[in-house]
């Protein structure tokens, strides 16, 4: 049963992890993580460290960025109408909010609109569109989300409505007519770094706005804004959505988790207060687990506008009414969640030969739309397999998948298009929308689409190996020097260590199947938590193991402890 994961070891270059530790005055492990990230000479190594917003790419070298741009001047200078049309997940709602903010800084007739996940699903809606030609709407920006609305903008330009598209999702053949297109993905878009999030590329159409106004003085007798000031927005939707944090996208969100740690936002700070986060230790990892969660649940089973109007107010009574609310979504989504991942186990449990299948798919009328790619997410952590949650309404399934590394999901709902009614999204995530009738054919299709992939061999996670570490070599000066190469997400993971011959004890389940214990080895002792390993404590308790962890300050009570986070365990 142990170890769950394929442990890799990369090899260890020891000439340039001499080099960095040498020029950088840092430790050895540290240095080896960083050519395990491709980083090895110390001028890498220096903008790894300590990015810069210098090291911004030019935003004009997006294709069409210029166009939008001219367009959305016109729109100032025109007075027009102008509503941000944005997605309903973390980051559609930063990008919403980013653009409002800035917008309304300069022009009085600027609103939002976000499409309810269940009522009109994502992307634009001809009813939407309808409801702006009736108000006057002169121009529509969509943010995060427009790429594939082919028919609804083409509805929108013969309704007198401009549309600029700002996205980062996967390109179609033919895009959209409209006043631009704005998506580093285009393969006629120059830009260096592809692989932007959403509100990366509005921010991006930001920086080039103010640019492009400066340069008609229009800055000369009112207050330029500050763009570092939306960083922590920015940093928020970029690793709410999991992409790699390279390039573009660290500059980003690690001078954002800066700004974040400032705690000047009023309704970033009311939602640190109810998530439990204290003032200067937002992370990635408190982002991704207390605050992202809690802006994505008004997305999924209550009001996105409540997320939006959060963020943008800078009333402290409305802001923690807002996080109450926020929070009050996220408790109640993720009771939703647990009952709909308890039955799917009772099902696999019961029904299905894991060993025969290759991938997920599961359909229900109980489910709710908002949770279903939640629950996909946890499938493919526990069992390593594509998966497809699909819930039924009125003849028609509203579908949420993830995947794994071997398998490209996007490419692969290309292959099973004839089944449906529509597919949208990246490598690692997607939506989908097809008739109930069609659902069992396409469970097939899909497996057979995922087997042809993969192949025979069946994949395995596997855990990188950063670096050999004994547990004497653990100290905070250590932690802190790992914590410098943050914030982890996507490829850029939580280092990994590995210690050998390490004595388990004290092994106890606590919280929600998370298994405690202590860790001796190389004359050192420290405590140990492995999350949602409850059920290892009988196979670990006692035992002498080969661990991998990343080591960690837990913060209890006022004090301060090393702490190993648990992530495999060989057992002898």
């Amino acid at each position: 049963m142990l170890p769950i994961t394929l442990w890799k070891f990369p090899g260890t270059d020891t000439e340039a992890q001499s080099l960095l530790t040498e020029e950088l005055e840092i430790n050895p492990v540290v240095s080896q993580i960083l050519i395990n990230r491709g980083i090895t000479t110390a001028d890498e190594a220096k903008k790894f460290l300590f990015p810069s917003l210098k090291q911004l790419h030019n935003p004009l070298l997006m294709k069409d960025m210029g166009k939008g741009v001219d367009r959305l001047i016109a729109a100032i200078s025109g007075k027009e109408k102008i509503i941000v049309y944005g997605d309903y997940d973390a980051d559609g709602i930063t990008s919403t909010t980013i653009l409002v903010k800035f917008l309304r800084e300069i022009h009085d007739d600027v609103t939002y609109y976000i499409p309810g996940r269940i009522e009109e699903g994502y992307g634009l809606s001809k009813a939407a569109i309808d409801k702006f030609r009736e108000n006057g709407t002169k121009l529509v920006i969509t943010v995060d989300c427009g790429i594939s609305d082919h028919e609804q903008i083409a509805y929108a330009v013969s309704s007198g409505i401009d549309v600029i598209v700002t996205d980062h999702h996967e390109v179609p053949d033919i895009l959209p007519d409209c006043s631009a297109v704005i998506n580093p993905h285009r393969h006629d878009c120059s830009f260096p770094f592809k692989s932007l999030a959403g509100v990366g590329v509005a921010f991006n159409l930001l920086i080039a706005l103010r640019g492009k106004l400066r340069d008609l003085d229009f800055w000369k007798e009112r207050k330029c804004p500050n763009l570092r000031e939306y960083l922590d927005l920015v940093a928020i939707g970029t690793i709410g959505d999991i992409v790699p944090l390279q390039d573009e996208n660290r500059v980003l969100s690690k001078i954002g988790l800066n700004v974040a740690n400032s705690a000047k936002r009023v309704g970033l700070k009311a939602l640190m207060a109810v998530s439990n986060i204290k003032n200067g230790a937002v992370s990635s990892e408190s982002l991704a687990f207390r605050l992202i969660p809690r802006i994505n649940a008004a997305g999924r089973i209550g009001s996105p506008e409540d997320a939006v109007d959060l963020l943008l107010t800078d009333d402290e009574e409305k802001a923690a009414m807002l996080a109450e609310r926020l929070d009050s979504y996220n408790k109640k989504r993720q009771e939703m969640e647990k009952a709909i991942l308890n039955e799917i186990l009772d099902d696999i449990d019961t029904t299905i030969d894991i060993d025969g299948i290759d991938s997920f798919v599961f359909a229900s009328h109980k489910w709710h739309p908002g949770v279903i790619g939640i629950v996909a997410s946890k499938l493919v952590d526990r069992y390593y397999k594509p998966a497809i949650l699909i819930s039924v309404k009125d003849g028609i399934g509203k579908g949420s998948g993830r995947s794994i590394v071997e398998f490209n999901l996007y490419a692969g709902l290309e292959k099973c298009y004839s089944l449906l009614l529509s597919y949208g999204g990246h490598r690692y995530a997607a939506g989908i929308s097809i008739r109930k009738e069609d659902i069992e054919e396409f469970s097939n299709t899909f497996n057979s689409v995922v087997r042809e992939e993969i192949g025979d061999e069946k994949p395995v996670q596997e855990t990188t190996i950063d670096a050999m570490c004994g547990l004497n070599e653990i100290n905070y000066n250590l932690i802190s020097q790992i914590e410098m190469l943050a914030p982890f997400g996507n490829m850029n993971p939580e280092p990994v260590l590995c210690a050998k011959n390490i004595k388990i004890s004290s092994g106890t389940t606590v919280g929600n199947n998370h298994l405690k214990m202590r860790a001796s080895g190389d004359n050192a002792h420290y405590d140990a938590i492995w999350f949602n390993g409850g059920h290892f404590s009988d196979f670990l308790s006692g035992s002498t193991a080969d661990i991998t962890f990343t080591p960690q300050t837990n913060h209890w009570n006022g004090k301060n402890s090393i702490q190993l986070k648990m992530k495999d365990a060989s057992a002898g």
